[in-house]
């Protein structure tokens, strides 16, 4: 019997024994399994930021800055200068071809300037984005589907894409003359066409917008027309694409011109400070576009001449009863295309020219330049525009 119980005894110390080594087992295999979980962990974290940090290194090799700076500043910068280049220097001489009988002015170099406006603004924006000489030349191709799918804007977003994929691909390889080339142009294309028709789509809903508003009371359409028109002039999209695609004409016409000029004898005037001559031509005769940079790092300079556009507008429709032709109704004083449309379109009403002339000399050129100043002055003297806000890189 005493033999029996110290065996029972000894077989429940052996039991407890056991039992405390496992639960000890367990707790040293969990410890173990967390530590080997930080581990891991920590090797992950240190590969991602291995990785990542390659990822920027590679990036600031190829130039690659994906910033507001890089894509809505340089880019834009450049790429109003290529279409200063081809479109809007082609329009000038196709002007001055018409007036004086040039034929070579109007016959040739114009339409070969419009052809292309796409490879122009290409070559410009990548060489703002700072791209290598064969992505430079291999946007080009890129540029004209650009253009002629979703026009200046569908060009932009095209090469800027091809652009990028081009550089991170430079000079990587043995076969760089095919692969970068190759890469860029098909990158790009792509681009091109998917965003071609949606870009589309925008011009004809926003052209929807202006059509509308030509059929409400003169007053109420003269203002909307007038704005909506000549922020699309300053924008990097067509107004006079938007203006040719709805036959824009009458005084819907007229009224498009007035804010169209109200943009770019406004900018140019009330810039003169900061750029003197050269401001003054290259945004009077030239585009508002170019200062599509300092609008986006300063919105309230956008302010002085939208609110011209919109008082002169009603006076246009109403007052004056200005017309034009769809060709000349969106390009404002560039190269005086409005201005010759004007007087083509309101002499065939029957209107006389000195009639026509005054109001073209108010409507477009002193009006705009007085009222535009005065409330530039306004915001300069509150602080909303500042010395070297209207500043152009000319």
């Amino acid at each position: 019997m005493y033999m029996k119980l110290i065996f029972i005894n000894t077989k429940c110390q052996i039991f407890f024994t056991v039992m405390t080594n496992v639960k000890t087992l367990d707790i040293i295999l969990f410890e173990t399994n967390l530590f080997i979980n930080y581990l891991e962990e920590k090797n992950m974290s240190q590969t991602n930021t291995n990785s990542s940090s390659k990822f920027r290194d590679f990036m600031r090799r190829k130039n690659i800055v994906i910033s507001t700076q890089r894509y809505f500043i340089d880019a834009l910068s450049h790429m109003a200068m290529g279409l200063f280049a081809s479109l809007l220097i082609g329009t000038i001489l196709n002007s001055i071809g018409i007036k004086f009988h040039i034929s070579f002015f109007s016959e040739t170099l114009f339409p070969l300037a419009k052809a292309m406006t796409g490879p122009a603004i290409a070559v410009a924006i990548a060489m703002g984005l700072q791209a290598p000489p064969l992505v430079v030349f291999s946007t080009c191709l890129v540029g004209a589907l650009g253009d002629q799918l979703g026009g200046p804007i569908g060009a932009f977003v095209s090469v800027i894409f091809a652009t990028e994929f081009g550089k991170m691909v430079s000079r990587e390889t043995k076969v760089d003359i095919i692969v970068t080339p190759g890469v860029t142009i098909l990158v790009g294309t792509l681009i091109a066409v998917v965003i071609g028709p949606i870009l589309s789509k925008f011009m004809v809903e926003f052209g929807n917008i202006i059509m509308q508003a030509t059929t409400l009371k003169p007053i109420l359409m003269g203002a909307i027309v007038s704005a909506l028109v000549g922020i699309a002039l300053t924008l990097p999209i067509s107004s006079a694409a938007i203006c040719m695609m709805l036959g824009l004409s009458g005084l819907a016409g007229g009224a498009a011109t007035v804010g169209c000029c109200a943009q770019m004898v406004g900018f140019a005037v009330m810039s003169y400070r900061e750029n003197k001559l050269g401001g003054l031509v290259a945004q009077g005769i030239g585009t508002s576009m170019i200062q599509i940079p300092n609008i986006i790092k300063n919105w309230k300079i956008w302010i002085p001449p939208t609110l011209t556009s919109i008082i002169l507008g009603p006076i246009s429709t109403t007052v004056f009863k200005m017309t034009n032709i769809p060709l000349g109704s969106g390009m404002g004083t560039c190269g005086l295309v409005g201005q010759f449309g004007t007087f083509t379109s309101m002499l065939a009403d029957g209107r006389a020219y000195s009639e026509i002339m005054v109001a073209v000399i108010i409507l477009h050129i002193v009006a705009p330049a007085i009222l535009t100043l005065i409330f530039g002055n306004i915001l300069r003297k509150i602080g909303w525009i500042k010395e070297g806000d209207l500043k152009l890189d000319l």
